[in-house]
């Protein structure tokens, strides 16, 4: 049975026809454009983001030329909006899982002591990365009616009138009571907000409903936030399996098994994936700009595109003593700062473009070898390897130093849409056309392992010089 999985990503929709045995049949793609406020928000048209999701899919069965039997939505996870459950209209713009403007609304629960109980309740740590902060923020700014949720809710209830979330997508909220997997009454009344206007929770894989917005009727059967649909693509079903996806952010995630995680070490704990009510768990990281700091390069005339990380970055030996910190958008998972900045540090009159280059290449690896020790701290033992997908993944330079900062092999997935191959994997179990998540997904092999080049003398040395400049630049930001 072919499935249309589509993932509204934050800055595109990507939408496949996959067949399981021959493959993608067809594609399709539409941009999103996420806007920078005066107030220094980052926002999206909810009406471009359905209208993405509507020219993506039709795209990607015209393509194929063949029906599909079910569908799969992935979602962005923590970016959210107000809207009238009657007529499904957007009452307010989408906040992004990028703005920062509901930091005061964290503040004032630290300061008041709850932070510590949310997070052990939620398995997450109060940041307004996560969706109950913005939300809170978007009532306490005047958008009082219709229900706010995480852009999936609002979404599917358009394709198919449902009102529900997935519990992956639910444990991003800071709302998810994280071992009983439903709506906690405290964490709603920390944040202000009516558990009874929450969509209900419901598995991964499962019919939700029907939807005729790609042409005859076709049932809803596969829901994931992006980051746990890859994680199930690359196949990663064992305690200790990890994997990074290099897309507008870079994102670590590590199964933990079928008991729900905390993190000692600065991660976040959620819900990876729950199928026929059987909840799996994860830990996860996240550099908030990954992609998001090549296109910066692109925009101040440093770089053309993407392929000059390798042209540029890869013509001198390193980056002559500079330094960058990707705080672009904040620094998440470990360091939890909302309000740091992205900083160059080391300069010198002998600091060339190709030096700066190449040590963001460096700075993005190095922000997500910090993660990966973080899991492995958790975990009590280092990772034997670290799967990985998205765009990124094409830059040479990028995943050799990945690989040499870590000291592990990095095994590269051969297709940069993992997130569409999962959630298309948990449609053929929500339709029943496959009987276990190893058949769901089919054989993986990655189409590269990089083993590590770099001695693990040099690896520590410029793990030490990262971790120096983020300290600096914090303690500036502070």
């Amino acid at each position: 049975m072919n499935v249309l999985a589509i993932d509204q990503g934050t800055s595109a929709t990507k939408a496949l026809l996959l067949c399981p045995e021959r493959g993608p049949l067809g594609q399709g793609s539409a941009p999103v454009r996420p806007r920078p406020t005066a107030d220094g928000g980052i926002e999206q048209d909810p009406l471009e983001l359905l209208d993405s999701v509507l020219l993506a899919g039709r795209q990607a069965l015209a393509d194929g030329g063949e029906p599909a039997g079910a569908v799969g939505l992935a979602n962005q996870g923590e970016t959210v909006l107000t809207w009238d459950r009657g007529t499904g209209e957007p009452l307010s713009p989408a906040i992004s899982w990028q703005d920062r403007r509901s930091a005061g609304v964290c503040d004032r629960l630290v300061a008041s002591g709850a932070a510590e109980k949310l997070t052990a309740l939620t398995g997450l740590p109060v940041d307004p990365y996560f969706a109950a902060p913005k939300m809170a923020w978007l009532r306490a700014t005047g958008r009082t009616d219709g229900v706010v949720t995480t852009t999936d809710s609002w979404l599917l209830h358009r394709l198919t009138g449902a009102f529900v979330t997935d519990a992956a997508t639910a444990s991003r909220t800071l709302l998810l009571d994280l071992d009983g997997v439903d709506w906690s009454d405290e964490a709603c009344a920390a944040f202000g907000l009516d558990r009874d206007g929450l969509p209900e929770v419901v598995d991964c894989a499962g019919p939700i409903g029907g939807t005729t917005a790609f042409g005859g009727a076709l049932p809803v059967t596969g829901l994931a936030v992006d980051q746990q649909a890859a994680l199930f693509a690359q196949a990663c079903f064992a305690p200790g399996d990890a994997k990074c996806t290099y897309g507008t952010g870079a994102f670590l995630l590590a199964t933990t098994g079928p008991r729900a995680a905390r993190s000692t070490a600065g991660l976040s704990a959620s819900v990876a994936w729950r199928l026929a009510g059987d909840t799996t768990y994860c830990l996860d990281g996240q550099a908030y700009t990954a992609g998001a700091a090549v296109r910066w390069l692109g925009e101040l005339g440093l770089i053309e595109d993407a392929a000059d990380l390798d042209r540029l970055g890869g013509a001198v030996p390193d980056a002559g003593g500079a330094v960058f910190v990707p705080g672009l958008a904040g620094l998440g998972a470990p360091q939890w700062r909302p309000l740091a900045r992205g900083a160059f540090t080391g300069l010198s009159l002998g600091t060339t473009r190709e030096h700066l280059v190449r040590a963001v290449v460096e700075g993005l690896a190095a922000q997500v070898a910090v993660l990966a020790n973080a899991v492995a701290a958790d975990l009590g033992r280092p990772l034997s390897r670290l799967r990985v997908d998205g765009g990124l993944t094409k830059s040479r330079l990028l995943m050799q130093l990945q690989a040499d900062l870590l000291q592990v092999p990095v095994e590269r997935h051969a297709s940069a849409d993992a997130t569409a191959l999962g959630v298309a994997a948990l449609a053929r179990l929500g339709s029943g056309q496959a009987v276990s998540v190893e058949k769901a997904v089919g054989p993986v092999a990655p189409v590269e392992r990089i083993e590590p080049r770099m001695g693990a003398g040099e690896a520590s040395s410029l793990m030490a010089q990262f971790e120096a400049a983020v300290a600096a630049t914090t303690e500036l930001g502070s």
